[in-house]
């Protein structure tokens, strides 16, 4: 038995983690991209649990930057940034339940250099910002176009760095806000989370009826931090498996790997993310093991592990887990 056949995918799923019916949204399907989490755009597609789609997403600049003489800030409209395929409407989802998404690869896609990562205007963990207000003046505006593919990231000559593709934005709707794509919160979102990344699995809460699944904002690689403010951007395909567990409230995002589960929070100040994620993983913890959560709070103080997301977006975002190996996943 493998470990997705033990996941909490496969247990309490509506499809108990067998592939239903396949699906594609290529970029002519979307039409037109969304740049906010929220309940009233069209659903692209309505799927049963168990459904296996593929979509074609857009970098985070919607193919805008392509050329390094390009400058950002002439070129791109913000707050229009993070293009988001969907939203997929799932069958039978209601508030109160969960949706569990397996990724299953995430492949580049489009003409090379196909990777994109730049310096934006007072945009980046190290410079002055917008909540982060100084007199200095901003870092000049630079892009780096990038060749990369599956077997790597070719940044220089002397340097390749690997090719760790992940989705940098993804969530269910809100129950009645319209949240810009750039704002990672409880529902998932911009949460430049490494991890969620191939094999592993995403527990997003269902705020409304269908759930309306978003995703966009692949990279190909990116540090803990997202310490500039840009990753490497990529357009990507992305094959994905659907699945509904009934009556399973979250109120933050889980994650789950074969080695390991996390959950996830974002706030401001970084600490508080952390409090969130910390929170939720004890009381995960205890669900699963019915351990107890004093106990589940020590055995972290221990052996908890804690992962930066981003630290430059509207709102940072934490990750924390522990290995099943001990608490007997």
């Amino acid at each position: 038995m493998s470990w997705f056949d033990a996941s909490v995918m496969s247990k309490k799923g509506v499809a108990l983690g067998k592939p239903g019916k396949s699906h594609f949204i290529g970029i002519k399907d979307q039409g037109t991209f969304h740049y906010v989490y929220g309940p009233y755009a069209k659903p692209v597609l309505e799927v049963e649990p168990g459904a296996v789609v593929t979509v074609e997403t857009h970098d985070a600049f919607e193919g805008k930057i392509t050329s390094e003489s390009d400058r950002p800030s002439e070129i791109l409209n913000f707050p229009f940034l993070n293009p988001q395929t969907g939203p997929i409407y799932v069958r039978g989802a209601e508030k109160g339940d969960c949706l569990a998404v397996k990724i299953i690869s995430i492949k580049p896609r489009g003409p090379q250099p196909v990777g994109t990562t730049c310096l934006l205007p007072e945009f980046g963990g190290l410079v002055a910002t917008g909540q982060t207000a100084m007199l200095n003046a901003p870092l000049p505006e630079k892009v780096k176009k990038v060749r990369l593919d599956e077997d790597g990231v070719y940044w220089s000559d002397k340097i390749t760095l690997p090719y760790e593709p992940f989705i940098g934005t993804i969530g269910t709707s809100p129950e009645i806000e319209a949240i810009s794509s750039l704002v990672p919160d409880y529902y998932g979102g911009n949460m430049d989370l490494p991890d969620v990344g191939p094999g592993a699995i995403i527990y997003l809460p269902v705020n409304i009826a269908g759930a309306l699944l978003y995703l966009g904002d692949c990279h190909a690689i990116q540090g803990d931090g997202e310490l500039c403010g840009v990753a490497m951007e990529m357009p990507a395909t992305v094959q994905l498996q659907v699945d509904l567990i009934k009556g399973h409230t979250i109120g933050w995002p889980r994650l789950e790997t074969e080695t390991s589960i996390m959950t996830i929070g974002s706030a401001r100040p970084l600490e508080d993310a952390a409090r969130i994620a910390y929170r939720e993983l004890v009381r995960w913890i205890d669900q699963e093991t019915g351990m107890g959560q004093d106990e589940a709070y020590m055995l972290l103080t221990m052996a908890g592990k804690a992962r930066l997301g981003n630290m430059v977006d509207p709102k940072y975002t934490i990750g924390t887990g522990i290995a099943k190996k001990y608490i007997g996943l």
